[in-house]
């Protein structure tokens, strides 16, 4: 597994529970590593040994865990990158749904040997689609719920997310579209302001 993925829940972990939580979570988990670098390739057992002991630290269930990690990861103001990089793909949250089949690949740009989970939106009507997530990591249908949530409310949209299950490496997320426009939405400008 890729450091970064690794690293992410190491920072969710500090950033929104503290360095002790973490640090609990790895002597609980046994792990041989407490400090992920975010470049260097790790074991697959490593990352999902992390996961179990976190959840068994914080004491909740892996869905949520996993959710939580979601709404860090395009939320937390040590991670706003990430959230630059999902605006880019549209103006709308439709536009963003349709350019999350892309992610995988934009992501390499910025990290060439970064292997996303493949993802693929399926319209089902103008208002209905469902996102599937192929992902060696159980419970990464959840961390794009947390990831689909807050993006809505970024773009300023009522939706309702629903994981619908997992089978074969695959979970998928239904979504339906209440309001496209609910409320303003968060200020995005595509560059930084020189002042």
């Amino acid at each position: 597994m890729h450091g970064l993925t690794n690293r992410a829940i190491q920072r969710f972990v500090t950033d929104s529970y503290g360095i002790e939580k973490w640090n609990d979570a790895v002597r609980w988990a046994a792990l041989d590593v407490s400090d992920f670098e975010a470049m260097l390739t790790y074991e697959d057992g490593l990352t999902e040994k992390a996961i179990v002991g976190v959840c068994f630290v914080l004491d909740k269930p892996r869905s949520d865990v996993m959710e939580d990690i979601g709404t860090y990861l395009v939320s937390h103001p040590n991670t706003e990158a990430l959230r630059r990089l999902l605006r880019f793909g549209g103006v709308t949250f439709v536009e963003f749904l349709n350019s999350l089949d892309d992610l995988p690949d934009r992501a390499r740009l910025a990290v060439s040997d970064l292997e996303l989970p493949s993802l693929e939106v399926r319209d089902h009507s103008s208002t209905q689609f469902s996102l599937v997530c192929a992902c060696p990591i159980v419970g990464f249908g959840h961390v794009m719920m947390g990831i689909l949530r807050t993006m809505a409310d970024d773009y300023g949209v009522l939706a309702v997310f629903e994981h619908m299950g997992s089978g074969q490496g695959v979970e998928t997320i239904s979504i339906s579209l209440v309001v496209t426009e609910f409320t303003e939405g968060r200020k995005f400008e595509l560059g930084a302001r020189v002042e």
